[in-house]
This record gives C-alpha cells, sequence and structure tokens, in this order.
C-alpha cells in the first residue's frame, strides 16, 4: 500500500497558463503543492510565484508517463488534472498528439488514483457542446459534433471520452471524480500562440498591428477571468457534493468576437485596424466553429455559492496592467 501522502496536491500541467494560477491559490492558502508538467505549451516562467516555496515542487515529465504518473499520484491527497493538448491551432495542427494526450493521460492518471483511492478532478471543456443550439448549455443537455472528417472535433470527442471515463471510475469503482467544463478562461500569462483570441488580440492592439478577427466576428464566446476559474474549481474539489458531477464553470457575459476586438483597441488606446479574415483563410478547408458559447452556471452557484464575474473590460485592463 502507498505510504502517507506528502502533498495536498497533484496538478498535472500546473506550468500553464490555468495551472500556474491555480498553484499560487493553492499555496496562499497554505497547501503543499507538486506539479507534473512536460513544459509542451506550458512555461517555467508561469511558476516564478511559486519555485521559492519550499511547500511545492515540479517534476518535469509528461503524464503519458505511466510509472512516474502513478508514483506521483501516490504522494498526494487530492490531484486536479489540467495536463491536455490545448488551443484550437493547436489541436487542429497536431490532431494525433492531441487525442493521446488527452485521453491516454487522463486514464492513467484515473487509474493511479483508483489505486490509492485519491479524489480527482478533471478539466473539461464547453468544446464538449459542439453545435448545440441550445444556449444557454446545461451540463444534462444533449451535444452536437461534427463530422469525423473535420478534425475541430476531435477535441471534443477526446473530452467527452475523459468525462465517460471518468464517470465509469466514479459509478463501477466509487473514486470520487469532480469534473468541471471550462469555459473560454483568461487572464495574465496566456498565450496567443495556440489560437487562444484575447492575448492575440492584445498582443495585436499593443503592438500596433492590424487586429485579425477570424470570419464574421458575430460569433459570441463568455470569457472568464482565470482567478474566479481557479477559485471555483478548488471550491468545487474540496465539497463532496460535487463529486460525480459534471459542472458548467464559466462567465454568463456573452459578447461577439467582432465587439470583443473593439473594446480590446479602445482599452488599450491602439490605432490598430480590425480586419476580418475568412475562416478558410485562417484554418484548414476542414474547420467549422459555433456561433454562440454560453454557460448555465446554475449548479455551479449551487454548489460554490458564486460564479465568475468579473467584466470583459476589466479583464482587458487587468491583462494589460500585467
Amino acid at each position: 500500500m502507498p505510504g502517507p501522502s506528502k502533498y495536498e496536491y497533484l496538478v498535472t500541467g500546473g506550468a500553464g497558463f490555468i495551472g500556474s494560477h491555480l498553484c499560487e491559490l493553492l499555496l496562499s492558502r497554505g497547501k503543499s503543492v507538486l506539479v507534473l508538467d512536460d513544459l509542451s505549451t506550458g512555461n517555467l516562467s508561469n511558476l516564478d510565484g511559486c519555485s521559492h516555496n519550499s511547500s511545492f515542487r515540479l517534476v518535469v515529465g509528461s503524464v503519458l508517463d505511466e510509472s512516474l504518473t502513478r508514483g506521483l499520484v501516490h504522494q498526494c491527497r487530492t490531484i486536479i488534472h489540467l495536463a491536455a493538448a490545448v488551443g484550437v491551432e493547436n489541436i487542429i495542427r497536431q490532431p494525433v498528439e492531441t487525442i493521446e494526450t488527452n485521453v491516454k493521460g487522463t486514464e492513467i492518471v484515473l487509474m493511479a488514483a483508483e489505486s490509492c483511492g485519491t479524489p480527482v478532478f478533471i478539466a473539461s471543456t464547453s468544446e464538449i457542446y459542439g453545435k448545440s443550439e441550445n444556449v444557454p448549455f446545461r451540463e444534462d443537455g444533449d451535444i452536437v459534433l461534427g463530422a469525423t472528417c473535420r478534425s475541430r472535433w476531435s477535441y471534443a470527442c477526446c473530452k467527452a471520452i475523459d468525462e465517460f471515463l471518468a464517470l465509469a471510475y466514479w459509478k463501477a469503482k466509487g473514486l470520487p471524480v469532480v469534473i468541471g467544463r471550462l469555459f473560454n478562461t483568461v487572464g495574465p500569462r496566456q498565450s496567443g500562440r495556440y489560437g487562444m483570441v484575447l492575448p492575440r488580440f492584445i498582443e495585436q492592439a499593443v503592438s500596433e498591428k492590424p487586429i485579425t478577427v477570424f470570419g464574421d466576428g458575430e460569433q459570441t464566446r463568455c470569457f472568464s477571468l482565470v482567478y474566479e476559474i481557479v477559485d471555483a474549481i478548488v471550491s468545487l474539489i474540496e465539497n463532496p457534493d460535487a463529486v460525480g458531477k459534471v459542472i458548467n464553470i464559466g462567465s454568463t457575459g456573452e459578447i461577439s468576437i467582432g465587439s470583443l476586438a473593439e473594446k480590446v483597441r479602445e482599452i488599450s488606446g491602439s490605432n490598430s485596424e480590425i480586419v476580418l479574415i475568412p475562416y478558410e483563410e485562417a484554418y484548414p478547408d476542414d474547420f467549422e466553429d459555433m456561433r454562440r458559447r454560453a454557460p448555465d452556471v446554475s449548479l455551479l452557484r449551487t454548489l460554490t455559492g458564486k460564479v465568475p464575474e468579473a467584466e470583459i473590460d476589466a479583464i482587458i485592463r487587468e491583462i494589460l496592467s500585467k
């Protein structure tokens, strides 16, 4: 049997954008944190605020390394599994890595957790809802995915498999799992390299380059400040009533991508031109997008007593100030 746990939390993907903010929050609350990250999309500099804390340790390695992952899981009391291939561009251009990392990685984490009964938070995504038009999206609503020949939907399908697998471990093996579907999380340290729209807009505006809006700009999203998202994740994994549930985590403040570009230009004081680029010029031929993506957060409010509320203007100013 595993010995006593050395760390309160294992955060896979902890050197990433969301993961690093999560680690900072946990350490600020006096928790000990062990991170596993292969640094493929994460960055060591994201952990500058954690690295000198004696309650923090980083292990550079892959969640796909079953022996390594199992050993780290056995050292921790709770797992927050964030490690994944992320970003629309990354997913479209590296489909094999996306599928392997997102499915096999989650399976390895769940297998390791089940061997010692360690609770697991699984980070899922609003992409799960696909092309559903039943907005706002409810956790028990139907999902509508596009054809398998359109690689965009491989990410949503992978995450759906992750959810099915995690819930199976809960129902069949009694493993405490909590699944959070994250909606468009943004904030300081997020990179625009992998298709993340808000940091890309801000980088373009600050450098006085054209702000490039893909499509017609009428598609809408709900953006949430990362500080509120990581607070919700911790609240859920520490709440026994959340076990075995799928929970939307996001803001309900819906904004079109075209309006977002205008706000970024205005708040940053930029003179950048806003340019519409057709999808067929921005992505491969098989790309599809969804027109609206907004969550029903009733369950999150019931379980935690609060939901992300930061307004988009404040979010943009927060990012610009860092």
